[in-house]
Parts: C-alpha cells; structure tokens; sequence
C-alpha cells in the first residue's frame, strides 16, 4: 500500500457478532504529522438511528449523584407556594422590641418558611453568591393575626414566631394582603403547633423520593453496560437495598399489627394515661368536662388581666412573647396547677395572648357557624334599636356555653374600655383584636374585607350596647 494517503483508518470491531450496531472504536490517525506519537482517539456507542449518545459515566460517586438528580428534584421548586412584593418591618427579635422600620422586600413562601429578598430572588442569586442569605422565617409554631392598631398604614399584619420574632406585612392592595394572609394562615395551620426541626420534611421527602425499590430498577438497567470490577459491587449494593427493603416490610408489618392491637382513646383516658386537652377541644366538651358554662382558664385569664392589667398600655392589642405563651399552653393542657400570679408569668401580655389563642383555636369559633350569616344580617340592619334586638335575641338563642362566656368576656373587655384613657384601646379597637377571633365563616368565601368589616362592627356593638344585650338575662 502507498503511505500518499493521508489518513491510515483502522477500525476494530469490539463485539464481532454485532457488527451492525455493536459498539465501535475509531482511531484516526495522522500518519503525515511531525507529531505521530499524539494520536487522537474517539469512542463512541452507535444506535439503530445511527445516533451518537454520551458515554456512561464508570465513577461510581458521579452515578450516585445523577441518579439522585433524577430522582429526587429540586426541594425548593416543589414547596414554593407564592411570592411577591410587599412593605415589611421586623418589630422583635426574639422577644426584644425593635424600632420599627419599614421596607420593601420580595417575599417567598414555601410550605414552612417565609423567606425575605431585597429584590426579586431571581436577582438576589449574585447577592447570595457573595455572602448575603435572605432572612428567614419558620413558620413551625407561629401566629398570625391582623395588626391595625400597630402601624398608621392600612392593611397590616403581624406574623409571630416561635422564637419571640415579630414581622409586620402591608400592601396599599386589599386583595393582594388578603390573599397573601390567607396563604400563610393556611401554611402555618398545616405544621405542627409544637416547633419541628427543620430538617424533618427533608428527610422524609428523600425517603419517598428515593427509597430502594425505586432505585432497584434504574440500576438494574445500567448493570449490563457497568465494567466486570463495578459490576460485582453494584451488585452487593442491589441485595444490600433488597435486604433493606425487606426489613422495611416486617416494621411495617409489626407496626400494622401493633396499631391494630392497641387500646382505644377512651380506654388510656379512663386510665389516665392520655388527658384531654384544654386548647383546641370544643367550646361544650370542655365546659362538660368542668360541669360548667364558662371554662376555668377564660376565669382565670379573665381575673388575672382585672387584677393587675386594666391600665396596661395597649393591653390585648400588645402580643406577649409566643414562647412563653406556648409554655402556658402546655401546662394548662396538661391539667397542671396553674397560678397565675406565678412570676414566671408577670407579663400581663403573655396571659391575654394564651385567652386569644385559646379561642382562637376552637373548632367552631365562639360565635357559631350556624349563626355567623344571621348576625352578619342583624349588623346591616340601619335602625340601631332594631340592630340591638335582634343581636339580642341571636344571643338568646345560642346554646348555654356559648352565651355564658360571651357575657363575661364582652362584661370584661368593658372593664377594659372604661380605662381607654389609660390604655388606650377603645371600642373600636378591641372590635378589631376580637372580632375576627371570635366570630368567622365556616367557608370562606366571597369578599374577605367585608366580613371583616362585619365581625368588626359585631364586636364593637356587642361591647357598647352590652347592658342592653345581656342586661336583662339572670346570671
């Protein structure tokens, strides 16, 4: 053969038998360059289609990290639920006022936390690379509630955390702050009330994602085409995960067996084992369980707040530190004895905070659902006396625990505003801190801030026309 060609081809066919589709390895080679001993060499796997595809990477650890990849997406793409424009003001931190300060941040909302941007996240990316995190918020155990009486502007909220961290929203926009109240009222109701570790819905997120019997067939597909010297360890990895899987199933199996086997609730209370709970048990249940109308702790709190918090500034519109709050919750749910005159409860603000949460976090509000459109009508009335008697004989009818600790609450909270000069809340502004507690749709539907509005004004008639609704009820 003449070396005037200048290419000299060879080709090595690696699987004979195959010789249409088979893989193939092509080396070309310069036979004229000055540098013969720099050869290029190019492996390639040809298809059916005659298609070149990526070579399969042989590292073991880059398999693991493209397999987890494709199984287990991007966290934060999946919990993302809104995000936007809004004014924030930090006024605590971890229980320790702060001079508020307003400014505009790009707020995300995942399904636990609230994250804080300077600008859109999309442009905080550079920022972040250089060091700057966005403040974030756990949202596991905090507390939201409208926050008008906090700040001149309108449309205000205030989110409290766990950790004594308060945070005031606002936007000029009703529906954008309605719907942005709403979808973090939704997310926190979806946590735990107790503070969680951060990490938990991660984990648990990976085990669903990424449990062995998923990853079984995607590693068997790659095992023919994996080197002999891979091979065996890929398979001591597939019966070490088979072998997980399996032991998965007899927990779970003894677990089932377990659950089914165990004693009833009814059963563990009678025994003393399980106590029902204070906060969060229905308005009847619990005064059934104390053989009476009104319960114990809304006295207690009631008499506490009479006895050394009546000239409080801006007492019941001020939150007390939410920790501490939480404290007080556990202990009366745990049917503790419960002093209040106890120092560790000196802040007359951590005692109204646990009354509001107390009924804030009745199944059914203290105004039931069945009656909310009824007063909602009464409110439109235009006649004030007509207004007045027909709110009164809506009262009458509500069942005994309802209407017996609507007539000491609302008897107390004008204690309150007969030292409005003193503390500064006025009827219309205990209407706006109690009337969205106590008085709600069951469905929400319709135009939000006018329901606010009328649980507003139900509240304010409810406490200034208070000896003509109940003056003429026995006690």
């Amino acid at each position: 053969m003449q070396k005037s060609t200048n290419l000299d081809t060879s080709v090595e066919t690696l699987n004979p038998t195959h010789q249409g589709t088979g893989p193939v390895q092509m080396r070309i080679k310069n036979a004229n360059s000055h540098h013969d001993r720099l050869s290029q060499s190019k492996s390639m796997i040809l298809t059916d289609a005659g298609k070149v595809t990526e070579p399969i990477s042989r590292h073991r650890r880059n398999h693991s990290q493209h397999v987890l990849k494709d199984v287990i997406p991007p966290l934060e793409q999946l919990m993302v639920e809104k995000e936007g424009y809004l004014q924030k003001a930090k006024i605590a931190d971890g229980g320790k006022k702060l001079r508020k300060n307003w400014s505009t941040s790009w707020i995300v909302l995942s399904s636990r936390k609230i994250e804080f941007y300077k600008e859109s996240k999309q442009q905080a990316v550079s920022n972040m690379k250089a060091g700057n995190k966005p403040e974030s918020v756990d949202l596991c155990g905090a507390h939201i509630e409208w926050a008008k009486e906090k700040s001149s502007r309108k449309n205000v909220f205030q989110i409290t955390t766990a950790s004594g961290n308060e945070f005031l929203l606002q936007s000029d926009i009703d529906f954008i702050i309605l719907d942005w109240f709403h979808a973090i009222k939704n997310a926190i109701d979806r946590l735990p009330k107790d503070p969680c570790s951060p990490s938990r819905n991660l984990e648990l997120f990976k085990i669903q994602r990424s449990s062995s019997t998923d990853l079984l067939s995607h590693y068997e597909s790659d095992l023919k085409e994996q080197k002999p010297e891979h091979r065996k360890s890929l398979m001591f990895r597939l019966q070490h995960s088979a072998s997980d899987t399996s032991d998965k199933k007899r927990v779970k199996s003894r677990l089932k067996k377990f659950i089914t086997r165990r004693p009833s609730l009814k059963s563990l209370q009678e025994k003393g084992l399980i106590k029902d709970q204070i906060f969060g048990s229905h308005l009847h249940t619990v005064c059934e369980r104390e053989n009476s109308t009104v319960p114990r702790f809304v006295k207690q709190c009631i008499e506490a707040v009479e006895k050394r918090g009546l000239d409080v500034d801006g007492i019941y519109r001020v939150s007390g530190n939410l920790a501490t709050i939480q404290k007080l919750r556990f202990i009366v749910n745990q049917e503790e004895k419960l002093n209040l005159d106890d120092s560790q409860w000196e802040d007359i603000h951590v005692v109204t905070g646990a009354l509001k949460m107390f009924f804030r976090e009745l199944p059914e509000p203290l105004f039931p659902y069945s009656f909310f459109e009824q007063f909602v009508e009464a409110i439109k009335k235009q006649d004030n006396n007509t207004r007045i008697e027909t709110v009164k004989s809506l009262v009458q009818k509500l069942p005994p625990p309802n209407r017996d600790t609507m007539k000491v609450l609302f008897g107390h909270l004008t204690k309150i505003v007969a030292k409005a000069s003193k503390n500064l809340m006025s009827t219309q502004s205990l209407g706006i801190v109690f009337g969205p507690t106590l008085l709600r749709a069951e469905n929400e539907t319709g135009n939000m801030a006018i329901h606010m509005v009328y649980q507003n004004q139900i509240a304010e008639l409810m406490l200034s026309e208070y000896n003509k609704i109940f003056g003429s009820e026995e006690d």
